[in-house]
């Protein structure tokens, strides 16, 4: 499905109810396989979220996450774990090519039994599930931190609880700590000292219902609106101050580029400031890269410059996400410079129109260009592609007044 998008009208006193937080549901439905006494509230309504919930359900040899990333990760953890359960994990032809091998390594290192299907490192892998008996593992501390979760995950399950030393400088602390703020309110002890992560064992958790606040990289894209408007006010849920989500970041960002932050009774409200837009020089993302698609594409609606850094991660991602936002500001009219994990954006005066947008499979590509609407008539090719982590984006860009056709 190809959207053209155009704005007409203002934005003031809207109200929109944003879907739970994928990264935390999908970890709360990992513990809540393995502590059934679980009960979860606000779950994410996102593809990946029930690819997640789908695949813990089934009793079926091959499993397939089709586009999801983060459940690849987290059920070979899983499933390595399951005594007795054999289980062949694959996915799409994207999935087939991100790589897997750091986190197998690891798992090996522990006990479990993993082997390739086709290509060294990367799936489809076959799963021989069985109760490992060693209690620590080493890493690269410089890794997407879905590895080093999926292993945070399963170690209170394991029978002398798991230590994860991380080599070198972390880089994906916020994650770590939802993971161990997570498991806390489950009841299971874990630390984070320096470089080493220590979770306890523990095969009874509390008997309890836990809350999924709502996705903080979702909102990236109000913040985008607002900061692409001269006068907006948009109030959405449900969100707290203390958030566990790296990409709240978004709040002190976001002030640079003129959006204020309100927080009330489980809700931002999201407004204009006067402040000029200028976002400091050498901006590290590295704790929270997904978010970085969203920025750039505001400076580049706002006629600034910007330089991120931090975003290693990025290439490994649904499509390699620097080289496509290089490729679509570029066809806008913009000037972009791109390194392993850097992105400068050149100021630019313009913004050419009806141009369309591809998104490579990538949900957060779709989602991040869409406010640009605001600045200029543009088309989103394979919209569709947003119900991997926001089904009901589309339909909220139109509560707002979004013309979309």
């Amino acid at each position: 499905m190809n959207l053209k998008l155009q704005y007409i009208s203002s934005i003031k006193n809207k109200t929109l109810q944003i879907t739970g937080s994928k990264s935390e549901t999908n970890r709360l439905l990992m513990l809540q396989a393995m502590y059934p006494n679980i009960e979860i509230e606000n779950v994410s309504n996102s593809d990946d979220s029930e690819l997640m919930q789908k695949a813990l359900q089934s009793n079926d040899i091959v499993v397939d996450i089709h586009h999801a990333g983060t459940a690849m990760r987290f059920l070979t953890a899983y499933f390595a774990v399951k005594e007795g359960r054999e289980t062949m994990l694959t996915g799409s032809k994207r999935m087939q090519e991100r790589p897997i091998k750091i986190l197998v390594a690891a798992l090996r290192q522990l006990g479990c039994e993993i082997a390739y299907e086709k290509e060294e490192g990367y799936p489809p892998i076959r799963i021989q599930g069985k109760q490992p008996t060693a209690n620590q593992v080493e890493l690269q501390a410089n890794i997407s931190s879905q590895y080093i979760s999926a292993l945070m995950l399963i170690a209170a399950s394991l029978p002398n609880g798991l230590s994860i030393r991380l080599n070198g400088k972390v880089t994906s602390v916020p994650y770590i700590k939802m993971t161990l703020s997570l498991l806390k309110d489950i009841g299971i002890t874990g630390t984070l000292e320096g470089n080493l992560i220590t979770i306890e064992s523990n095969t009874n958790a509390l008997s309890q219902t836990v809350v999924v606040e709502s996705d903080w990289s979702s909102a990236s894209y109000f913040y985008s609106i607002v900061a692409l408007t001269d006068n907006a006010s948009i109030t959405i849920g449900s969100y707290k101050k203390e958030s566990y989500q790296g990409d709240s970041a978004l709040v002190e960002i976001y002030k640079h580029l003129g959006v204020e932050t309100i927080f009330g009774q489980n809700t931002i409200t999201l407004k204009k400031s006067s402040k000029r837009a200028e976002l400091p020089d050498g901006l590290d993302l590295s704790n929270a890269p997904d978010i970085a698609q969203t920025i750039a594409v505001t400076c580049f609606g706002l006629g600034i410059g910007c330089y991120l850094k931090g975003l290693h991660t990025l290439k490994i991602k649904e499509t390699d996400r620097l080289e496509a936002l290089k490729t679509e500001i570029e066809k806008l009219g913009g000037q972009v410079t791109i390194t392993e994990d850097t992105l400068r954006l050149e100021p630019s005066p313009s913004i050419k129109e009806n141009i369309s947008i591809a998104t490579y499979n990538d949900h957060r590509m779709a989602m991040a260009f869409a406010p640009l609407a605001l600045r200029t008539s543009l088309f989103v090719e394979d919209a569709n592609v947003v119900s991997k982590s926001y089904p009901d984006f589309w339909s909220d860009l139109q509560k707002l007044g979004f013309k979309i056709s």
